[in-house]
C-alpha cells in the first residue's frame, strides 16, 4: 500500500513528513443554530472509553483500489492515520490526500478529482448549491470526529478565562458581539504589573482554513478580523507561534496543544466559566466545539463503491474512532456513529 499527504504543495509520505494539523459547525452555545449533542444523552470525562462503546471494524474481501481526499491541515494527520492502518488491513489500496485548507474540498469534489472531501467546517450554501448545480443533488455530509477550537496563550501568561464578547474585541474590528471598545494590551483583560502595557499579539489562521472561517462565524459574530492578525499556514503553526511570542493568543483545536502554551476557559456567565474538555465538548456546554467532516458524491438511492463504504465504515468504527482519540481530538459517540453508517447505506 502506498500513501501520500499533499500539504500546500509539498508531498510527503507518512513516514517521512507529519501535516501539519486546521478545525466546523460547531454544537452550541455560540449566536447562531447549533447542532447541539444533548440529543445523544451522553457525556464522557475521558475521549479514550468512547471508542470502547462502538463495534471493531469486520475485514471485508476483494477491496483494492485508490483513494483520494482533499481539504483540511487539521484533518490531514487524523487521514494519514487511518490511511495506514487501513493499508495493513488492505494492502492492494493506494490513498493519496490533498490538505491546502478546507476551502480546497469543495471545488475538487464537484470536479470529481478526489473521492472525499475532509473539512473542519461545514460547506457553506455556496458550496452545496455548486455541487448541486453539477450533479443533481447535495453532497453526503459523514460526521467522523468531534473538535474544540481552544483559545491559547502563552504557558506563563497569568490569565486563566476569557469572555466571548472580549475574545471578539481582541481578534475583530467590528465587534459585533457587542464589545465597546478595541481591546489591545493585556491590561484591558485585567492583567496587571509588568503585563499591564503589552500589547496583545493576535495569531489565527489564514483565509483558506475551515478554522478561519469557524472562528470568524462564531466566535466573532461573523464580523471582520483586525488587519494585525498574523496569519498561519497550519493549526499546529499557531499554537507554536504563541509559545514562542509571550504576548501571544491564538486559536486552534484542542489536538494541537503543546508544553509552551496553555488554554483559556471560555466564560459563559458571571460565575460560569467552561474549559474544553471531553465531558464539556460532549455535552454541548463547550461553546466553541464543532464536527470534523468527510462529504462524497453519493446518489441518494445508490449503494456507494466497496472501497469508499469500506474506508469509511472503518472510519467509523471502534478501530477509527481509536485513531481519533489518539490523534488528541474528541471521537464520535457510539449513538451518532451508528446515525452516519445509516446515511451510508441509505
Amino acid at each position: 500500500m502506498t500513501f501520500r499527504t499533499l500539504l500546500l504543495g509539498v508531498v510527503c509520505t507518512f513516514t517521512a513528513c507529519a501535516p501539519a494539523p486546521d478545525a466546523g459547525e460547531p454544537l452550541r452555545g455560540s449566536t447562531t443554530a447549533q447542532l447541539p449533542l444533548r440529543d445523544l444523552e451522553v457525556s464522557y470525562t475521558d475521549a479514550a472509553e468512547i471508542p470502547s462503546q462502538l463495534p471493531f471494524y469486520q475485514r471485508a474481501t476483494g477491496i483494492s483500489g485508490n483513494l483520494s481526499s482533499a481539504g483540511s491541515d487539521t484533518l490531514a494527520n487524523m487521514v494519514t492515520l487511518w490511511g495506514e492502518a487501513f493499508g495493513r488491513i488492505y494492502p492492494a489500496v493506494n490513498i493519496q490526500v490533498q490538505a491546502a485548507g478546507s476551502s480546497s474540498a469543495p471545488p475538487a469534489l464537484t470536479e470529481g478529482t478526489v473521492n472525499f472531501g475532509t473539512m473542519s467546517r461545514a460547506l457553506t450554501d455556496v458550496e452545496n448549491e455548486s455541487f448541486e448545480a453539477r450533479h443533481g443533488y447535495k453532497p453526503l455530509a459523514v460526521r467522523v470526529a468531534i473538535d474544540a477550537v481552544a483559545i491559547y496563550v502563552h504557558k506563563d501568561n497569568p490569565l486563566q478565562s476569557i469572555n466571548l464578547e472580549d475574545l471578539d474585541s481582541v481578534y475583530s474590528v467590528t465587534r459585533r458581539c457587542g464589545g465597546r471598545r478595541d481591546l489591545t494590551a493585556w491590561g484591558d483583560l485585567g492583567l496587571d504589573g509588568r503585563w499591564h502595557n503589552q500589547p496583545i499579539q493576535i495569531f489565527g489562521r489564514n483565509s483558506v482554513s475551515g478554522t478561519y472561517g469557524f472562528f470568524k462565524t462564531f466566535a466573532l459574530c461573523s464580523g471582520d478580523y483586525k488587519n494585525s492578525l498574523n496569519e498561519q499556514p497550519g493549526s499546529a503553526s499557531v499554537v507554536q507561534s504563541v509559545a514562542s511570542s509571550l504576548n501571544g493568543i491564538g486559536y486552534s483545536g484542542i489536538g494541537n496543544s503543546t508544553s509552551g502554551v496553555k488554554t483559556l476557559a471560555l466564560q459563559t456567565g458571571r460565575n460560569t466559566t467552561i474549559s474544553a474538555n471531553t465531558a464539556t465538548v460532549t455535552d454541548g456546554s463547550y461553546p466553541l466545539t464543532r464536527y470534523f467532516y468527510i462529504y462524497l458524491n453519493k446518489r441518494p438511492g445508490h449503494a456507494l463503491n466497496p472501497l469508499e463504504q469500506e474506508f469509511l465504515s472503518f472510519v467509523l468504527s471502534k478501530d477509527g474512532q481509536e485513531i481519533v482519540s489518539k490523534d488528541g481530538y474528541i471521537p464520535i459517540p457510539p449513538q451518532l456513529a451508528a446515525r452516519e453508517m445509516r446515511k451510508l447505506q441509505s
